[in-house]
């Protein structure tokens, strides 16, 4: 299998040949081109990384969830400050992975 960027939109198609129209943008085959083989392996192994951002970005996601629900409950100073210092470093673990993920797709890894 090969991949094909189209050159209008960006997306990425796997196949033999390019798709008869984009599935994004709707335009022709010929606004594709091939992608090299070594981008192609950047895609390709970027896979697995992505799948593991979109993770991490999930875990934290959940983490800013519980504290917040610690936050509510308030029960003593100690657990308020640990709920919070939880918040705020589970939403800096997910903007970095946002902006990783971001990165690759500037790079054309994705």
């Amino acid at each position: 299998m090969k991949l094909f960027r189209c050159t209008v939109c960006g997306y990425v198609y796997e196949g033999e040949t390019a798709p008869e129209k984009c599935p994004k943008c709707n335009m022709g085959a010929d606004k594709f081109e091939e992608v090299s083989a070594e981008d192609s392996e950047k895609i390709y192994r970027s896979d697995r990384t992505n799948a593991i951002h979109m993770e991490v970005i999930t875990l934290a996601e959940k983490i800013i969830k519980l504290s917040q629900e610690g936050i509510e409950d308030n029960l003593d100073p100690k657990c308020l400050a640990a709920f919070t210092q939880a918040k705020n470093e589970a939403w800096v673990i997910k903007q970095r992975c946002k902006t990783e993920l971001a990165g690759h797709m500037k790079l054309g890894k994705y």
